[in-house]
């Protein structure tokens, strides 16, 4: 009888010559859009920026050498619930120890490309400055329609089932209990894993605490929390436009944005920008050989459309799973620069919140933006748990 369990099998891609031969002249091509003077950032994306971010696309950038530098981490593609996912799976170096295994969730809008920075830091912390039986196992799945991982055909796939995903994945590898952790739509995914799994995850970290869902008596909130609720309600307004999008009607904007490389990168170097600590310099934070290789990363793939389909599926979701509490150990990093940071009591009201940390630096994508604190936040508050996963 053959085997049934699925087999990871490395994964290098290489791009063909034609298919950059074919984006250059996309971007020499553009056709750019007025902009009244002045206007900066302050209507999107600014023009002047981005012409000379696709300038340097076009004749400065060296994706081959991004590509062989990404090659570096050991990459697989497993099929999973009728998928290919594609991860990274990095064990520990060096470690003084039993290694924690992690799985680390991505969200929108990048890829596994988020924690390429804070990879060896975890893994090698000895190699770091850091303690050595702080080491982990990491793995960096690509959510199904983003990045390397197949994007489905069907429905797309909400939050709940992408934990379900990493949960197989994570007993494919070998590992029956481990760490999870994640920011934006990968908080969601790590919150599921916790409440669908509690008997594997033996702790979860996130880097928010999503956007607030209540429906029980608003009396009964703290006045901090009712002042972070009309907050979050007028961020929204002002900034959510890009997710009201994404979750009714993201077919008719992927289109363009499939279509055109300036209007993909249009899309996303604006997010970078307004969700990162870089006090609106977006270079204070990336450098455009970073924004370009997240932005690559959408491109060649196709997956701009895939990504944004997974926040209809999102918005779906039963009232009632966003009121189920995490009784899984939580730990929050609650950046500065981040975006609709809950207060403390939220998060106690939702999770068994062991530990709530307010780093001083850092933004929504801060294990790119600042991995020094992010690999020292998972250290510090997973400490105590790594023998309830190793034995």
């Amino acid at each position: 009888m053959p085997d049934a369990t699925p087999r990871p099998e490395p994964f290098a891609p290489r791009t063909a010559p034609a298919e950059l031969e074919d984006l250059r002249a996309r971007l020499r091509a553009t056709r750019w859009p007025d902009a009244p003077e002045d206007a900066g950032w302050a209507l999107g994306t600014d023009l002047a920026y981005l012409r000379e971010l696709v300038a340097y696309w076009a004749d400065g950038f060296d994706w081959a050498a991004q590509e062989a530098a990404l090659a570096r981490l050991p990459r697989f593609r497993v099929r999973l619930g009728g998928l290919g996912i594609h991860f990274a799976h990095v064990k520990a170096a060096a470690p003084a120890g039993p290694a924690l295994p992690l799985v680390l969730s991505h969200g929108w809008p990048d890829s596994f490309w988020r924690y390429t920075k804070v990879i060896p830091l975890l893994t090698d912390p000895g190699a770091h400055g850091a303690d050595p039986a702080d080491a982990f196992d990491v793995v960096v799945p690509d959510v199904p329609g983003f990045g390397y991982s197949d994007r489905p055909t069907g429905p797309p796939l909400d939050s709940i089932a992408v934990a379900g995903l990493w949960a197989e994945l994570m007993d494919v590898l070998g590992y029956q209990r481990f760490g999870a952790a994640g920011g934006d739509i990968g908080s969601h995914v790590s919150r599921y894993l916790a409440l669908d799994h509690p008997d594997r995850v033996v702790a979860v970290h996130r880097m928010d605490g999503g956007l607030p869902r209540f429906t029980g008596d608003p009396a009964d909130l703290t006045a901090e929390e009712r002042a972070w609720f009309e907050s979050v309600a007028a961020w929204s307004a002002a900034e959510g436009a890009y997710a009201a999008m994404h979750s009714t009607k993201p077919q008719t904007a992927a289109f363009g944005l499939t279509d055109s490389p300036a209007g993909l990168a249009a899309w996303i170097v604006e997010k970078l920008r307004s969700w990162s600590d870089c006090g609106g310099d977006i270079e204070r934070s990336f450098t455009k050989d970073e924004i370009l290789t997240n932005v690559m990363l959408y491109w060649l793939t196709g997956t701009i459309g895939s990504s944004m389909r997974m926040y209809h599926a999102n918005a779906a979701i039963p009232p009632a799973q966003h009121a189920r509490r995490v009784e899984v150990p939580s730990g929050f990093s609650l950046f500065r620069g981040d975006i609709v940071r809950p207060p403390r009591a939220w998060l106690e009201r939702m999770t068994n919140a062991v530990r709530v940390t307010e780093p001083p630096r850092g933004g929504h994508f801060a294990p790119f933006e600042e991995p020094e604190i992010y690999a020292e936040e998972l250290r510090a508050f997973f400490r105590p748990y790594r023998a309830a996963a190793t034995g």
